[in-house]
């Protein structure tokens, strides 16, 4: 049984249709990469999963529930935990007061995401405002997952980062996928990197899904095809 699945989803703003048709299903344990040029629906996909905007036709379905009249926050409290692209934490306060706004009773305290990300337990007293971007997304990141998610959605989490800072977030994911049961939805362009850890792929083109299957299965004249320039 699936613990993600959309079928047949369209969503629109105001008057203009943004998503068509998009399918995609995650089990529990796996990594979904959900791939695409820009502008073809990624982003608006996963405020659709995360209930920040309602699909009007179609169905989401989060661990068996119909979520087509959930609100964002019973989203959240369902087991969904999203990385929103550009990082958007809490600027006054500090890293320790962004992580412990979101915690929910789980494993994932701030002791333990202090040691997947160390850096955060040194700048702990530090306001979000004053951290380098790097170290912002990893703030983000550890919000989410102090909600104790069963899903957690990264939309773009290491976009404009320096090289070696995208290394420590996909070392990260990596880590995330060996040592927990989680489910991960990842929003990226990195191929290579995705390839070390996706089990799938979903490939968006005009708000519909136009490929899917397991990520090895992904073949150059694919990617050409519907990631190229």
């Amino acid at each position: 049984m699936s613990l993600l699945k959309l079928s047949d989803v369209s969503a629109f703003y105001g008057h203009s249709q943004a998503l068509f048709d998009v399918h995609l299903s995650l089990g529990e344990g796996e990594v979904l990469a959900l791939m695409g040029r820009n502008g073809m629906g990624k982003s608006t996909t996963v405020k659709v999963i995360c209930r920040l905007l309602k699909h009007r036709g179609g169905v989401v379905m989060f661990d068996g529930r119909d979520m087509a009249r959930e609100p964002a926050h019973r989203a959240a409290r369902a087991g969904i935990g999203l990385v929103p692209e550009g990082r958007r934490c809490f600027a006054t306060l500090t890293v320790h007061e962004n992580l412990v706004a979101a915690a929910r009773p789980g494993e994932w305290d701030f002791k333990a995401v202090s040691r997947l990300f160390p850096r955060l337990e040194e700048r702990r007293n530090q306001v979000a405002a004053s951290l380098s971007g790097g170290e912002q997304q990893m703030l983000a990141i550890g919000r989410a997952l102090m909600t104790n998610p069963r899903l957690l959605v990264l939309d773009e989490a290491t976009e404009g980062l320096a090289p070696v800072v995208r290394q420590e977030i996909w070392a990260a994911i990596s880590r995330l996928k060996a040592e927990t049961g989680m489910a991960i939805l990842v929003i990226d362009k990195s191929i290579k990197e995705l390839a070390a850890i996706a089990d799938n792929a979903v490939i968006l083109e005009k708000g519909t899904t136009v490929w899917q299957g397991a990520f090895a299965d992904m073949t150059p004249q694919i990617v050409e095809t519907h990631l190229g320039i």
